[in-house]
């Protein structure tokens, strides 16, 4: 590794140290001859890094004593203390619903004049990594969050915590990670699940299959809604009737949806679809197939998108906040910033069904 790679190497892992809360303010880190021996670079390459971080406010040399964290970092970028800025990290920004949310969050900063950093992780835990880090070293007032693959263990839960023993706010949108006690807004996604299954069932569908993406908290819940109102009709819930996907497999999806709609073709008569997204995917592939929507197949999506308005085919689907929900966070998030302590742990907006054209009645 050439020199300049090593002492951004070592400069980017202290940051992270201190940024999530391994090294603490005051804290003495590792003196030069054994972070030589740790990154088996030179004592200048060292020196260097140091040098940088110092300058930077994360830490401060004592002569004859040694290096220790520091939090001056903090007060570097503040500028106007009147202007808060409020971090903003979501998993996408330019597709599907964000839009929409991020439209919310900016008009309800912009009424009380604070600013909005923004930062998208793709659904990748390291680049969350990258986004939190971000935000604590800029200093951000309080942070909004859409977590990264919130089914799964998440290995950023330090730099939240870092957070809270810094005593900035967060809230979360859209899902929450379990292990973290944090305020959220979500959609009742257990109910999004259950009232697109019993519409289906009320419309006499028996056979119905469930496509569901397993590393975010949403699909979890919307499957467990799914298995409920199959429940209560006394359906059997049939692991065939199942296709799930993740974020490493959604750029197969076409394909593999494909594959498993024409091995099960005659397994069921009607869907309910993780979101709009995929279920305008399944129509495509419908129609791609020769099955015909909704006589031969129901397709019922979640989230009534802007897709799913503009489509070609009108897809039956259910309400998701979006703005909404985007306006509310940035409100609670000034309330915490305001002192406000009698705010909700968690909210949920209910999900109401959008009648489409997708959607077939066999009882008629």
């Amino acid at each position: 590794m050439k020199p300049k790679y090593q002492y951004q190497f070592i400069m980017d892992d202290i940051k992270s140290k201190i940024l999530s809360g391994e090294y603490k303010v005051l804290d003495k880190i590792p003196t030069e001859s054994a972070l030589q021996a740790k990154y088996n670079v030179s004592r200048h390459t060292v020196r260097k890094a140091i040098l940088e971080l110092s300058n930077g406010g994360f830490l401060r040399s004592e002569k004859g004593s040694g290096t220790y964290v520091s939090n001056e970092y903090k007060s570097i970028p503040s500028g106007d203390s009147k202007n808060k800025t409020i971090g903003v990290i979501t998993t996408y920004i330019s597709d599907y619903i964000f839009p929409s949310i991020i439209r919310g969050i900016e008009g309800r900063l912009n009424e009380d004049n604070y600013s909005l950093l923004l930062a998208s992780t793709n659904n990748d835990v390291e680049q969350e990594k990258k986004a939190l880090e971000m935000m604590l070293s800029y200093g951000v007032d309080g942070l909004i969050v859409e977590p990264t693959k919130s089914n799964l263990y998440n290995p950023n839960i330090a730099y939240y915590l870092s957070f809270k023993e810094h005593g900035i706010p967060f809230i979360m949108i859209n899902a929450y990670y379990e292990e973290l006690e944090v305020p959220f807004l979500c959609l009742d996604d257990v109910q999004s699940g259950y009232i697109a299954t019993n519409e289906l069932i009320t419309k006499g569908h028996q056979q119905i299959g469930l496509i569901s993406k397993m590393d975010d908290l949403q699909g979890k819940f919307r499957m467990k809604g799914y298995i409920k109102a199959l429940g209560e009709a006394k359906l059997k819930f049939l692991p065939d009737h199942l296709f799930s996907f993740t974020t490493e497999t959604k750029p197969d999806l076409y394909s593999n949806l494909e594959e498993f709609l024409i091995e099960n073709r005659d397994l069921f008569t009607a869907i309910v679809c993780y979101n709009d997204e995929v279920g305008l995917v399944v129509a495509n592939l419908c129609k791609q197939l020769g099955i015909s929507v909704p006589e031969e197949l129901s397709i019922i999506g979640q989230d009534n998108s802007y897709i799913a308005k503009n489509a070609n085919i009108k897809l039956t689907t259910l309400t998701h906040p979006q703005e909404q929900m985007g306006h509310d966070a940035a409100d609670k998030i000034i309330k915490y910033l305001q002192g406000r302590k009698d705010l909700l742990h968690e909210h949920y907006y209910q999900p109401v069904l959008v009648e489409g054209e997708t959607v077939k009645d066999l009882k008629v």
